[in-house]
């Protein structure tokens, strides 16, 4: 018996990972639910597990007085000093040995069930710290089985699932595929730790640059943000903390080799890399490359920004059903309204048209009304204007300042 419940005790522990004293508390607790319902519920019981001898032992607890009223809870002085302590008095509370021989059969199988749902109860535990440690991480997995339209992924220890809205439209996985995916949470529930994966998070593509970017890793370049429309494209915010590191250039690779990978990992989704910057009129810029930009108005009450382009450019600046120009306005955080040059000195047009019309108001008071107008696009609402040189696609602008908030910018 020694050697079979400490090997059992010592097996059990490896394999699932729980702490001997867990187990050990499980057995006791166990032994004790079953005393009582062999013994009666209203009896005192102890158990302590004796590694020597390999067995839970069973006490229970007996107070030492004069005259027994209860032979279940007392025991008289003489009894209590010729079979206990010796040295006992009374009002002491001695610990008699039970002999767990005696237990029935119901009383050993509610021991059995109180220790395996213990011994479920920690593992779950476990698995819940582990993995709620690791949210916001990628993970790798197998493709276990499909339920409705969700995916079960197989963890190793434990299983996780792939709901369907997480999942990259077109993708398509069969049983046993291999699998990585983004931890998003992880919840305990009645059925034990539920983990939720994904493969369309933003989370997901910042994870893959961090594992293919060993800059990334260390600290060097920073990732400032990410948005994505799965299975179609994305873009990604860097910035270096070191002057003499490009993060682009970092992200990208050799050959484009670090960029590819992630490419590849998330199915041929096409990524723009942006260089980051704290001026966001020219971040929104660099945000909606390749597109150029001509003129940026800012109304920072609706924090909206009002982008004209080149003519030839306003297809290139929206995207296709307007992917670029959704992708970098929550790349940015900033709503984005793009409009073509044509379109803007049309509306500047007709503008001046109505108000030279008003009787009294002269050419030069039009075109500062206008000017006011366009700079407060809304009553008692501020925006500031830049007029960026965009010669190049990737965004490196600098700003004309053409309004009265010059010394505020």
């Amino acid at each position: 018996m020694q050697q079979d419940l400490n090997r059992v005790i010592e097996q059990v522990s490896k394999e699932k990972g729980i702490d001997k004293t867990i187990l050990i508390s499980a057995l006791e607790n166990a032994m004790i639910s079953a005393a009582k319902k062999t013994f009666g519920h209203q009896r005192k019981i102890e158990a302590q597990f004796n590694p020597e001898i390999g067995e839970v032992e069973l006490f229970e607890a007996k107070t030492v007085v004069e005259t027994v009223q209860d032979q279940a809870t007392e025991i008289t002085l003489p009894e209590a000093r010729d079979t206990l302590d010796p040295d006992a008095e009374l009002g002491d509370e001695l610990l008699c040995k039970l002999d767990s021989s005696m237990f029935g059969r119901i009383a050993a199988q509610a021991a059995k069930q109180n220790i395996v749902q213990r011994v479920r109860d920690a593992e779950r535990e476990i698995i819940y710290n582990e993995f709620k440690g690791r949210e916001g991480q990628l993970v790798n997995g197998i493709v276990q089985r499909f339920e409705k339209r969700n995916i079960i992924v197989n963890l190793g220890r434990t299983d996780a699932i792939l709901p369907e809205k997480e999942q990259v439209p077109r993708e398509r996985y069969r049983q046993g595929d291999r699998i990585r995916a983004y931890i998003v949470s992880v919840e305990i529930t009645s059925r034990g730790p539920q983990i939720v994966l994904s493969r369309t998070h933003p989370g997901m593509l910042i994870q893959l640059f961090a594992q293919e970017v060993p800059e990334i890793y260390e600290g060097i370049v920073e990732v400032k943000g990410a948005a994505r429309e799965p299975g179609g494209r994305a873009k990604i915010a860097v910035v270096s903390n070191d002057p003499d590191v490009d993060p682009v250039g970092a992200c990208v690779g050799m050959k484009g080799t670090r960029v590819q990978a992630v490419v590849q990992e998330l199915r041929g989704e096409k990524i723009d890399i942006v260089h980051w910057i704290p001026d966001q009129a020219e971040y929104v810029c660099r945000a909606l490359a390749p597109a150029k930009v001509s003129k940026i108005i800012i109304d920072d009450d609706d924090h909206t920004m009002e982008v004209i382009v080149p003519d030839d450019q306003l297809s290139l600046a929206i995207g296709k059903k307007g992917q670029n120009v959704r992708l970098a306005s929550r790349l940015t955080a900033w709503r984005i309204d793009v409009r073509s040059e044509a379109e803007a000195e049309e509306e500047t047009r007709r503008a001046r048209q109505s108000i030279g019309a008003i009787p009294g108001i002269g050419d030069f008071a039009a075109e500062f009304s206008i000017r006011r107008d366009l700079s407060q696009r809304k009553m008692l609402r501020t925006a500031i204007w830049r007029t960026f040189s965009t010669s190049k696609a990737s965004a490196r602008t600098k700003p004309r300042l053409s309004t009265n908030r010059q010394s505020n910018i």
